[in-house]
């Protein structure tokens, strides 16, 4: 598996990665390979932005409404399947490109990590949560750091789901988080190609982007769900857009609050996908999205690394 040429897209939310992974697979007669843990669920449409059937309809894509709300999915599950479908791609003749916002996802596939086989400990997660509600997250991340300070470094300490994913980990198993991570060759030939945005642009174009959401019904869809059962209590639920409109449904905000919540904190989430992929990782090849050449540059790297031209 180590010659299959995988090319990789990342850039921030809004950088256009969407369209130009689109472009890129009609040219390279490629499929696409979502990297974006909330395009997973077919119950999460307008607020995480996820391509339309336009776009689904242009080129070939995976991983994109296969699971359901009630049946969440983990790294280790998302790893599994982004391998035998990146080997199917290859063995069909076809070049598959991997593209999405969640780091953590494309990182996995990029480095190998060995992720855990054992299934989630309920009981084990829900006492962490209890504790961390108790002493405080920033307490538990400290925790986290006295065990395994490696793991605690690439966990930002305001994310509760991961700090306590790597609690769960440590404390089943007796392995040190970090441990799990890049041990075995890279198994493929990755290029990667990183979108870059001027930041004050990338935030213009989110926040015209929520308002969009918004006008497109967005708190209707949230609305739907809450009414079908689907809840704060469930972590998938609990993402940028869906969380602030849950709030505003209960009462505790204004819309207007709400807009101005999913705007500030998506412009967090930017700063926060830029630990994944640093502008001085020597490993991806950044590209002006702005740039009217970035399509020549993206196939002149294509064809320097892999040797392959579109069309071929």
């Amino acid at each position: 598996m180590s010659d299959i040429p995988l090319l990789v897209l990342v850039g921030p939310t809004a950088s256009g990665k969407t369209a130009f992974a689109i472009q890129l697979a009609q040219a390279l007669d490629g499929e696409i390979i979502s990297a974006d843990s909330r395009y997973l669920y077919k119950e999460l449409n307008i607020g995480v932005a996820k391509p339309s059937q336009a776009e689904l309809a242009a080129a070939r894509h995976h991983l994109i409404d296969v699971a359901s709300l009630a049946e969440p999915w983990n790294l280790g599950l998302y790893k599994q399947s982004v391998t035998t479908i990146i080997e199917e791609v290859h063995q069909r003749g076809k070049r598959p490109i991997i593209t999405g916002g969640t780091g953590q996802y494309i990182r996995s596939v990029l480095q190998n990590w060995q992720i855990p086989s054992h299934g989630p400990n309920d009981q084990l997660r829900e006492d962490l949560e209890v504790i961390g509600n108790r002493i405080g997250f920033d307490k538990l991340h400290d925790l986290l750091n006295a065990i395994d300070a490696a793991a605690a470094a690439n966990i930002d300490y305001r994310n509760h789901r991961r700090t306590i994913r790597a609690l769960e980990v440590i404390l089943s198993t007796g392995t040190k988080f970090s441990d799990l991570r890049d041990k075995e060759k890279p198994p493929y030939n990755a290029l990667i190609i990183g979108l870059q945005f001027p930041r004050e642009l990338l935030y213009e174009r989110i926040d015209k982007r929520v308002d969009a959401m918004i006008a497109a019904g967005l708190i209707e869809e949230v609305r739907g769900l809450l009414d079908a059962g689907f809840g704060t209590a469930l972590e998938n639920m609990r993402v940028i857009g869906y969380n602030e409109v849950m709030s505003f449904l209960a009462g505790e905000i204004s819309l207007d609050d709400a807009v101005t919540l999913i705007k500030r904190n998506s412009h967090m989430y930017v700063r926060r996908q830029a630990n994944w992929f640093k502008p001085s990782d020597p490993e991806i090849h950044w590209l002006n999205a702005q740039d009217p050449a970035l399509f020549k540059n993206a196939l002149d790297l294509v064809q320097s690394q892999f040797g392959i031209t579109p069309g071929r």
